[in-house]
């Protein structure tokens, strides 16, 4: 069995807590072998370091980086009802919104920000299907926000 908590520490990666649902909803909930996550915000610290629409207020490049801020607080909430990310067994499926300016069409680039966290971190079990869609706006006006499903180990 990989050890994806020893993969973490090798990275110098470490798990936030999970932040705080905003509405009225839980961050991640399990179904038997599987596990999705609400939507995940950038949050870092308790805090939003960006906000606005990525090609605009925020740049593809900096919107890469919330990526992967919202994929490890994903990530987080996955392992936190599972009873850790060494019970994560496999991602299945990411999808990821990006609040776009009008003319932006970088939405793939910006959600190599997560894909390529969670390849780092779960090796070729990271290996995911993926949606990455532009939105008008989202919620407190977060450039990024990331959902997850996973595989839990039996």
């Amino acid at each position: 069995m990989e050890h994806r908590s020893q993969r973490m520490i090798e990275l110098g990666i470490e798990l936030p807590a999970v932040p705080a649902p905003v509405a009225a909803y839980v961050p991640a909930l399990r179904d038997g072998d599987t596990v999705r996550t609400s939507g995940q915000l950038p949050f870092v610290s308790g805090r939003l370091p960006l906000s606005g629409k990525v090609g605009a207020a925020v740049s593809a490049e900096e919107a890469y980086i919330l990526a992967r801020s919202a994929a490890l607080n994903a990530i987080a909430a996955a392992a936190e009802v599972v009873g850790g990310i060494d019970n994560l067994e496999r991602v299945l499926h990411v999808t990821v919104f990006v609040a776009s300016a009008d003319d932006f069409t970088g939405q793939p680039q910006v959600a190599n920000g997560a894909s390529e966290l969670l390849g780092e971190v779960f090796g070729d079990a990271g290996e995911h299907t993926r949606s990455a869609v532009g939105v008008s706006v989202l919620p407190l006006d977060s450039p990024v926000e990331i959902e997850l499903i996973c595989r839990v180990r039996r």
